[in-house]
């Protein structure tokens, strides 16, 4: 049998057995790339989708990090990786990813709007990559097709969406106290944003968008509705997150890709521990500057040490609205019931 021949029979294999595991059920990886972003989406019908590469450099840490998680769940290749902008822990590792797991479909919110040089060589980087697959720029409103579940994009480019999304759309008391702080210009205000619906279960991920942009969703209607699970915006910085976002899309579960060092503010986790109806936060690793008193608990938290493994958080969700979140360090796990 040829080389060839075997590697197409390995890709088909990842994908059966992708498919196999996941019957009925939505999984997301919150894979730790130590205060950048790497979510891996794999839906019921065994599509996949990588949220952000983590970092460059570092030995490879990151994109070996992410191809262990993807083997582990049956996924050989990417329908999609999405880019939801262009800084360095988000988009640095994605040329060391591409070699581990091949990309069929990029996906980003065009241009990039930052200036220099070391923004122009990152992106550059990006865009030499990007030729090994097919390539998709979103807007607000806009739907990536991944089968099995809906991804709604909310936010791209500086633009977030106008018309509010089936059944939100309600007046939201909290911008009334809620202050705007000055325009942020960087990337990170051009993140992609999206809102991941299941049957009932809701998953939303704004990227690292910022203040202002949050406020433009939500106020003075909240045009996303309410939602299941929440991944800290910037990882929880204090930029982010203001309370009339994270109140009034009042999500049951937050998870924080946050580092030891970064994000995880002591700010962030109080907005977050003052939202209505919010159950638990899950960490990918304890933070800090938050200390004892606002960490979650340990068994809630994928690494304690600063100088970790980098064990990842796993959420497996069905069509229901229920989803249990498994900590990778301990195998701990909890259960949600349908809202």
């Amino acid at each position: 049998m040829s080389r060839m021949m075997r590697a197409i029979l390995a890709l088909c294999l990842a994908a059966w057995v992708g498919q196999a595991q996941n019957a009925g059920k939505l999984d997301i990886y919150f894979i730790d790339v130590e205060g950048g972003q790497a979510t891996l989406i794999v839906t019921p019908a065994g599509e996949s989708m990588l949220v952000d590469a983590g970092w460059a450099g570092v030995g490879g840490r990151d994109a070996e990090r992410i191809a262990s998680v993807a083997k582990s769940a049956g996924v050989g290749e990417l329908d999609y990786l999405l880019i939801t902008h262009y800084h360095l822990d988000h988009v640095g590792g994605a040329p060391e990813v591409v070699e581990l797991l091949p990309v069929k479909t990029f996906v980003d919110h065009g241009p990039s709007v930052e200036t220099g040089a070391r923004a122009a060589e990152l992106f550059a980087r990006y865009e030499r990559v990007r030729q090994k697959g097919r390539h998709s720029i979103v807007r607000p409103g806009e739907t990536i097709p991944l089968r099995g579940v809906e991804v709604r994009i909310v936010a791209s480019g500086g633009e977030v969406l106008r018309a509010p999304l089936a059944g939100a759309g309600q007046e939201n008391p909290l911008c009334r106290d809620e202050k705007r702080r000055d325009d942020d210009p960087s990337e990170n205000a051009a993140s992609i944003g999206f809102l991941l619906s299941y049957g009932k279960f809701r998953f939303l991920n704004l990227g690292d968008l910022t203040w202002n942009k949050e406020l433009d969703l939500v106020c003075p209607s909240n045009r996303i509705g309410t939602v299941d699970v929440y991944l800290t915006t910037h990882h929880g910085m204090n930029t982010s997150g203001p309370a009339a976002l994270v109140h009034a899309v009042r999500p049951r579960v937050a998870v924080m890709n946050n580092g030891a060092r970064k994000g995880g503010t002591p700010e962030a986790l109080k907005v977050l521990r003052s939202s209505p109806g919010l159950e638990d936060i899950w960490q990918l690793h304890y933070s800090i500057a938050a200390g004892q008193q606002l960490n979650a608990p340990e068994a809630f938290i994928a690494n304690l040490e600063e100088n970790c493994l980098g064990d990842w958080l796993k959420l497996s969700a069905s069509p229901d609205g229920s989803f249990t979140v498994r900590n990778g360090r301990t195998g701990y796990s909890k259960s949600y019931g349908p809202r």
